[in-house]
């Protein structure tokens, strides 16, 4: 695998296939990118399992937070990380000991071990680097499109405010 470039269909495939994820390094704090990844996979019918020794326990957005993988009880088949690219090794070794091993390790952005990478493949494990499911899934969904965000359309126009207060950009030429 190619982990410079993915393609749309492998990412999708991925999204659409899991169900469970567990998400090591998520936070209690909200303006931390891993508990709006926690709280927005729960919204969009994940199972998320949080995975935070110092929270274990407890809850993130409603989700249950346990201190290490082998800890989930459960099968598990995606592990995201939200840890550094040396401390991702770890991880991705202590993913591939649970039984039934997950179907994908998720690396973060800017998360990138390519050595984890290539135990995890020779497992049988889909890897994915320094990408966000959250973000993947909202482009693929074209859910950010609908905010004006990967529009494909550049302009350098200002944005003209409508009568009801929202912003809105127009590709007609003769404004």
């Amino acid at each position: 695998m190619n982990h410079d470039s993915y393609p749309d269909a492998y990412i999708r495939s991925i999204l659409q296939g899991v169900r469970t994820v567990a998400i090591v390094g998520a936070s209690i704090n909200p303006a931390r990118p891993s508990f709006i990844v926690v709280k927005y996979l729960a919204e969009r019918g994940y199972e998320v399992i949080g995975v935070n020794p110092g929270l274990a326990g407890g809850t993130i957005a409603g989700c249950p937070v346990v201190a290490r993988l082998a800890d989930v009880g459960k099968p598990v088949d995606m592990v995201e990380i939200f840890r550094n690219s040396e401390a991702a090794g770890p991880v991705v070794d202590e993913a591939l000991a649970l039984e039934p091993k997950p179907r994908v390790i998720w690396m973060q952005l800017s998360v990138r071990n390519d050595e984890a990478a290539a135990r995890a493949e020779a497992a049988g494990v889909q890897v994915v680097m320094n990408r966000c499911p959250k973000i993947e899934y909202g482009r693929l969904s074209g859910e950010i499109g609908w905010q004006g965000v990967n529009s494909r359309i550049l302009s350098a126009r200002k944005p003209q405010l409508s009568g009801k207060g929202f912003q809105k950009l127009t590709i007609d030429s003769r404004r």
